[in-house]
């Protein structure tokens, strides 16, 4: 039988080939000294490997659409000349030499009130204060993450400008060379802050009722297809639940998927949590699949399926009984870069390896 995993998929005029895809992984890495928000050589080793390893789709990290927008100091950005050319030299890395004929997208993203943070290995935790290179961060109201700093409430002008920033980013995306662009609305940050109605209580048009908290995740929908040519898909990455009481759940999460459809989203990401600390996960192998089954079958859309997806028999059943269009690997993809090529030999099915590695095709067991 022949690898559903290992199929193609189109959207749009974009053809991926395969439905093995890499997660967008924050690297914490582009280092003052190199410029700020700046990819540099260990985002050029760290996505190169996996294109080398067979991957057909690799998201870059989140990249801040504005320097507020950052997770911590050390984050990634696509706000900026400098940080532009940074990826323009990964993405021509990744399209020269990718196993099989391997596509990269921009993953355009604000942290919100999660922003200005150490950064997971730093030794320390919780908010960067400015007197150490922080900054304000922004959210919809002025309602702190557990432990962090306060945010400032965004004003309508804010707002717009966030807007505006993401659609800029975008068109740098474009220019650089990216085949896709994904929109980060997912994990606690700021389009996901304004969706929650644990964290966006405002009163006004961006607030209020679910058509009120999905307007600025929507509006960023509208700007970011309007700059990006109509030939390029449109990602967004979403969390189909809150996992806390009163917070986004999965039919919530069917009519965003549903509306951003609508609005020219060619696939949904589906992850969820991280926008409230006392959140309830229940985590188990594969836990948010089946996120990803509902919103594909009852939103009509396309989706990607994550989370503690690691076995190649594992993913393949995923795409095969039609729960997601694709499977999206991360810690899996860290513990063994070349993952792809050991998936298609568990499989049965053969995929092309990089010619300096082809004296390591598996001929008697991988």
């Amino acid at each position: 039988m022949p690898s559903a995993l290992f199929s193609p998929l189109e959207l749009r005029s974009l053809t991926i080939p395969h439905r093995g895809w890499v997660s967008p992984m924050c690297q914490y890495s582009c280092h003052p000294e190199t410029g700020e928000g700046v990819p540099n050589d260990w985002h050029l080793m760290h996505l190169g490997s996996f294109a080398a390893g067979g991957a057909a789709l690799i998201m870059s990290e989140a990249a801040a659409v504005n320097p507020v927008g950052r997770i911590s100091p050390l984050d990634a950005g696509l706000y900026s000349d400098e940080q532009a050319a940074g990826w323009e030299r990964i993405v021509h890395f990744v399209h020269r030499h990718g196993a099989v004929e391997c596509k990269i997208g921009a993953q355009l993203a604000h942290a919100g009130r999660k922003a200005s943070t150490y950064w997971p290995f730093s030794g320390r935790s919780g908010s960067v204060p400015v007197s150490d290179g922080g900054w304000v961060t922004a959210g919809p109201t002025n309602l702190p993450f557990n432990g962090y700093a306060a945010p400032a409430a965004m004003s309508e002008e804010d707002i717009q400008g966030v807007v505006a920033d993401f659609a800029a980013a975008a068109s740098r995306a474009v220019a650089v060379g990216f085949d896709t662009v994904e929109i980060h609305g997912a994990h606690g940050y700021l389009l996901h802050q304004f969706q929650s109605p644990l964290i966006n209580t405002r009163t006004d048009s961006w607030g209020g009722s679910e058509e009120g908290r999905n307007k600025l995740m929507l509006s960023v929908v509208d700007a970011v297809r309007e700059t990006i040519p109509d030939s390029m898909p449109l990602l967004l990455r979403i969390s189909a639940s809150d996992w806390a009481d009163g917070g986004v759940d999965v039919g919530a999460s069917v009519r965003l998927a549903r509306s951003a459809a609508d609005r020219g989203v060619d696939l949904v990401d589906v992850s969820s949590g991280g926008a409230v600390a006392h959140q309830k996960i229940r985590a188990a192998p594969g836990y948010q699949a089946g996120f990803a089954e509902q919103v594909r079958r009852d939103a009509g859309v396309p989706t990607g399926a994550v989370g503690l997806l690691t076995s190649a028999t594992q993913a393949e059943d995923i795409v095969a009984n039609g729960r997601a269009d694709a499977v999206f690997m991360a810690r899996a993809a860290l513990r063994d870069p070349h993952w792809w090529l050991r998936a298609a030999y568990e499989l049965g099915h053969d995929i092309p390896w990089v010619p300096q590695y082809e004296r390591a095709v598996p001929r008697h067991g991988f």
